[in-house]
């Protein structure tokens, strides 16, 4: 069985760290930003969403843990925002670490979020994911979640 559980102050900084490389890695395969300013890009767009770290309120973070295994197996930083109309759930990230990757952790995780969610009174959950994550799309998709909106980019050629 998977469950969520609230992640210890300790465990923060490593999820952190975790965050800040994945992210900045993300950019970089996006074409965002350039392989030498990404993690400084990262680093300043966390602090600005987190301005007092795991404290910042409204902001809630969790281990993903698995029955019959030792430790975490993933992490979600999930978020209140109020909007006009109603409040809502944004999901900032969700990882599992690559040995469990394909098991179901993901999609039980996010079940047990979702259900936390409306317990909460809130009436929709988001979330971004980059267009070259297929997996993700396709278990999002599966889960119910809609596409709102499309950046797109094309680079042009040098001068």
């Amino acid at each position: 069985m998977t469950r969520l559980e609230p992640m210890p102050a300790e465990a923060f900084a490593g999820f952190v760290e975790e965050l800040l490389a994945g992210y900045a890695n993300d950019n970089v395969i996006a074409g965002r930003w350039s392989d030498a300013s990404a993690l400084e890009h990262a680093s300043t767009e966390l602090a600005h969403l987190l301005p007092q770290g795991q404290q910042t309120p409204l902001n809630l973070f969790y281990q993903i843990w698995v029955n019959g295994v030792a430790g975490p197996v993933g992490s979600i930083w999930f978020a209140e925002l109020e909007t006009r109309s109603d409040r809502v759930g944004y999901l900032y990230n969700i990882r599992v670490h690559p040995d469990y990757r394909g098991r179901g952790y993901a999609r039980a995780a996010l079940q047990q979020l979702e259900a936390l969610a409306s317990g909460m009174g809130l009436t929709k959950l988001g979330l971004h994911v980059f267009s070259f994550n297929l997996g993700a799309h396709a278990l999002y998709r599966s889960l119910g979640y809609g596409v709102t909106g499309m950046n797109m980019l094309k680079p042009l050629p040098p001068r």
